[in-house]
């Protein structure tokens, strides 16, 4: 029996008023304060961290039932880590103790370089220098991320990894970036080039040119879609809203409760034109 460690990295910084989702205030377009755009970032992160949590629980049991049925078989351990700059890591450590405590221990590290690719690559490099043998990532503003999402990402890269052929999963956002990104130790890519980049490329095409460059097998996810503007948001909560119906028959969905709740405290509510253009079809209904 092999015992392994594989690790969840939620990537994020501190929900500190007019750093994050500067574009969803009414400075820049949007409709929230400062203050009321890091509020809702808070809720957020608290929803996407309880998720993952939750997954790498669920994980966690079927490897714990696989061992007691074949002690042979390899034993995992998945942990929780947040990354963030350095000089954010007071505000983020008292972000998560605010409503503490959570389902499981939070791990926590810095971040640091000249890019968003280095702070990437500095954060993976530290868990991979501490054992690990799998990252998946994702960012704390994709509050309709799927569990199944966390599971399947992580079976994915034990299933090329169980090949001798170590490979990769993402999952796209809704503008040529991504949402969710891992691979393993092994795996011949990093995030140079990806998200600072002087060509106008987007993230997606970066990573999928150094698949191809490299012959790493890889999976695709559905797309998750990251809040940035104000039709983000409202798609979001469209989402979320079905998503909160949904759960009462499938009882393995994930409910964003903190972030619903916070929509309905502050009466966002989603709107759409009045449909004024005629389905063609009704012509030839009134040809019969």
């Amino acid at each position: 029996m092999a015992e392994k460690k594989q690790a969840l990295l939620l990537f994020s910084k501190p929900p500190v008023a007019g750093r994050v989702k500067t574009r969803l205030t009414i400075e820049h377009g949007g409709f929230m304060t400062p203050e009321q755009s890091a509020d809702f970032y808070k809720r957020c992160l608290y929803d996407v961290s309880e998720l993952c949590m939750h997954a790498l629980y669920q994980l966690q049991a079927e490897n714990d039932a696989k061992v007691a049925a074949d002690p042979a078989a390899d034993k995992v351990t998945y942990d929780f880590f947040v990354s963030t700059p350095a000089a954010d890591l007071d505000i983020m450590k008292a972000t998560y103790d605010e409503i503490g405590p959570w389902p499981m221990e939070i791990h926590y590290l810095t971040d640091k370089g000249a890019t968003f690719d280095d702070h990437f690559d500095y954060a993976f490099k530290q868990i991979f220098d501490a054992g690990y043998e799998a990252i998946v990532s994702v960012g704390g503003d994709i509050p309709t991320l799927p569990k199944s999402h966390i599971t399947q990402a992580f079976q994915w890269l034990d299933y090329f990894q169980s090949l001798g052929t170590p490979g990769f999963v993402q999952a796209p956002c809704q503008e040529c970036g991504t949402s969710l990104v891992g691979f393993s130790y092994n795996t011949p890519i990093n995030h140079q080039g990806i998200y600072y980049n002087m060509t106008g490329r987007p993230a997606l095409d970066g990573y999928v040119q150094k698949l191809k460059d490299g012959n790493i097998p890889s999976a695709y996810l559905s797309p998750i879609a990251d809040i940035d503007e104000r039709t983000d948001l409202a798609h979001a909560i469209s989402c979320m809203r079905a998503i909160a119906e949904a759960g009462k028959y499938q009882s393995d969905v994930f409910i964003p409760q903190r972030v619903l709740d916070w929509v309905d405290w502050m009466g966002i509510t989603v709107s759409t034109p009045p449909n004024e253009e005629h389905d063609p079809r009704q012509y030839l209904d009134e040809q019969e």
